[in-house]
C-alpha cells in the first residue's frame, strides 16, 4: 500500500524462502516491542516493528545495529497484516484501529511473555501480579533470590524486558512483574510460581468498565498452572476468594492471611510471621521486616513463601527481608524541610494504592492528587481523608471529580498544574510536624510523561525550597 508518510528507516536481512519462515510483527517499539525484535530476530523469526509514534533513538540504534526492520509514525497496513502473528505491546488498546484490523484478519495477537515462554528452556519464572504492590514484591523476591546466589534477573513491567534479558543474557530464573495487560494476550504462558497480592479497580477503561473483565484478566496468571507449580495468593482479599470459588485449578496454592492461621503458606499473629512451604518453616518478627505498613506485610509474607517454594533456606531469607531497600517512587523518603516530611509515592497511581499510603500515615497530611483520571472511585478514600488529610493539593489539568467529592471533608483544596507548584503550595498549608505526601491515585499523563517523571519533578521542587 503506497503511502507518502509511511517511513521505513530500518531494513533486516529476511533469510529462506519466500512465504516460509515465520513472520513477526511487533506493534510498538517500546521496551517490551524491542525486545521482543531481538528475541524473535534471534530466533530466527522474520521480524517487522511498527510504531505509530516516535521511535527512542537508544531503540531506533538496536534495531539498526541488529538489521530490522521497522517503521515509526504509521502502521501500514500490508506490511503488519502479512503476519505469521503480532506481539502487541501493553500500551496498545484493543480499541486501536490496527488491532481491530489484525483480528479482523484472524492473524493471532500474542503478549511478549508469551513469546518469552517459548524460548526460556529450563528456566524458571516466578510471575508476580496484583493491582497494587507489585513491584515492592518483586524487588523483594528478587532481593532475596540474588543474595541467595541464585542466578536470576528482575524483569517485564518493573523495567528491563523479559525477552532482551533472554536475548542478551539467559538466566536460570526470572523474576516478573506482570500487568493485567501484558497477561490479556498469553495463550500457553505457565510461571512456575504465581504471585496474585490483590485486585481493586483500575484500568477500568482498557476493560470495557467492567471489573469482571479485569479481574479474569488478573487470574489468566494461573490458567495455564498444573500440579508442580505454585499459586501464591491472599486470603484476605474476596475479590481473590470469591473468584477462586468459580475456579477449577491444577496449581498448588499457598495462601497468605493476617487474619487466618494457614496450614500451608503464611500468615501473620500478633507480631510474628509463619511461613509454611514443605518441610520448611519461617518464622520472624515484623518489627525486623524492613518495609513497614500493613500492606507490606502482604508483600514481605508472599516474597517469603516464594523464596521458600525455590528452596532458599529461611536464613537467607531472614537476612534479606531484613536489609531490604524500598523503592523510587514508591513511599519514598525525600527530605525533611524546616520540620515538614516529604514523601513520593508517585506509583500511586490507582485510588487502592493510595488508601493504603495514606492508611500508613501517623502524622497530619497534606495530600498531593489528582492526574489522568482511569474511572476512579474516591469514595473509598472519604473516611481515611477525614481522619488524615488536613488539606488536598490536586496536581492535573481537571480536577472537578476530585474537587466534588472532597470539598466539604476538607477544610482546603487548591488547585496546581505542575510538580513546582504543588511542592510550594503544600508546604505553604503544611506546620511543622506534618507530612506532605504525593501519593496520586491517577496516572500522570496529564502533565507528566509517567509516573518516574512526575516524581523526580516532585522531588526536584521538594529540593528547591
Amino acid at each position: 500500500m503506497a503511502n507518502e508518510e509511511h517511513k521505513i528507516i530500518g531494513h533486516g536481512s529476511p533469510s529462506g524462502a519466500e512465504g516460509q519462515q515465520h513472520r513477526l510483527v511487533i506493534l510498538g517499539a517500546g521496551e517490551s516491542g524491542i525486545g521482543a525484535a531481538l528475541l524473535g530476530k534471534q530466533k530466527g523469526y522474520d521480524v517487522f516493528v511498527s510504531d505509530g509514534g516516535t521511535i527512542k533513538d537508544k531503540y531506533k540504534q538496536e534495531l539498526f545495529d541488529n538489521g530490522i526492520e521497522f517503521e515509526e509514525g504509521i502502521h501500514t497496513a500490508d506490511k503488519i497484516l502479512d503476519a505469521t502473528e503480532v506481539m502487541k505491546s501493553p500500551g496498545i488498546p484493543e480499541k486501536n484501529e490496527m488491532v481491530k484490523a489484525i483480528r479482523t484478519k484472524g492473524i493471532e495477537i500474542i503478549s511478549e511473555f508469551e513469546l518469552a515462554y517459548r524460548f526460556k528452556g529450563n528456566s524458571k519464572i516466578v510471575g508476580i501480579t496484583g493491582s497494587n504492590g507489585k513491584s515492592t514484591c518483586t524487588s523483594l523476591i528478587y532481593h532475596i533470590c540474588d543474595k541467595a546466589g541464585l542466578d536470576c534477573a528482575l524483569v517485564g513491567n518493573i523495567g528491563y524486558s523479559i525477552t532482551k534479558q533472554m536475548a542478551e543474557a539467559p538466566k536460570d530464573l526470572y523474576v516478573a512483574e506482570i500487568s493485567s495487560f501484558q497477561l490479556d494476550d498469553i495463550k500457553t504462558f505457565r510461571p512456575d510460581v504465581a504471585v496474585l497480592l490483590n485486585i481493586t479497580e483500575d484500568h477500568l477503561d482498557r476493560y470495557d468498565y467492567k471489573f469482571e473483565n479485569y479481574i479474569d484478566s488478573k487470574f489468566k496468571i494461573i490458567q495455564n498452572q498444573n500440579n508442580n507449580d505454585y499459586f501464591i495468593y491472599n486470603l484476605d482479599d474476596e475479590v481473590i476468594t470469591t473468584k477462586l470459588n468459580s475456579l477449577t485449578t491444577h496449581t498448588n496454592p499457598l495462601p497468605f492471611s493476617m487474619k487466618h492461621e494457614v496450614k500451608k503458606g503464611g500468615y501473620i499473629k500478633g507480631d510474628q510471621m509463619m511461613l509454611r512451604i514443605q518441610e520448611e518453616r519461617v518464622s520472624m518478627s515484623i518489627y525486623d521486616f524492613a518495609l513497614k505498613g500493613k500492606h507490606n506485610n502482604y508483600n514481605t509474607m508472599a516474597a517469603g513463601i516464594a523464596a521458600a517454594t525455590l528452596g532458599i533456606r529461611k536464613e537467607k531469607i531472614r537476612e534479606a527481608v531484613k536489609d531490604f531497600q524500598s523503592l523510587e517512587h514508591r513511599m519514598e523518603f525525600v527530605t525533611m524541610v524546616r520540620g515538614v516530611e516529604f514523601i513520593n509515592d508517585s506509583k500511586a497511581t490507582n485510588v487502592n494504592s493510595t488508601w493504603f499510603a495514606l492508611e500508613s500515615m501517623n502524622k497530619p497530611t497534606v495530600l498531593i492528587l489528582g492526574g489522568t483520571d482511569k474511572g476512579n472511585d474516591y469514595e473509598s478514600m472519604l473516611e481515611l481523608v477525614q481522619q488524615k488529610v488536613k488539606a488536598i493539593v490536586c496536581m492535573g489539568l481537571d480536577n472537578k471529580k476530585i474537587i466534588e467529592t472532597f470539598k466539604d471533608k476538607v477544610p482546603a483544596i487548591i488547585e496546581t498544574d505542575s510538580a513546582k507548584k504543588a511542592v510550594n503550595a503544600a508546604f505553604k498549608l503544611s506546620t511543622k510536624g506534618d507530612v506532605v505526601l504525593l501519593s496520586p491515585a491517577c496516572a500522570s499523563f496529564d502533565l507528566f510523561k509517567n509516573y518516574e517523571d512526575r516524581g523526580r519533578q516532585f522531588k526536584e521542587a521538594v529540593k528547591e525550597l
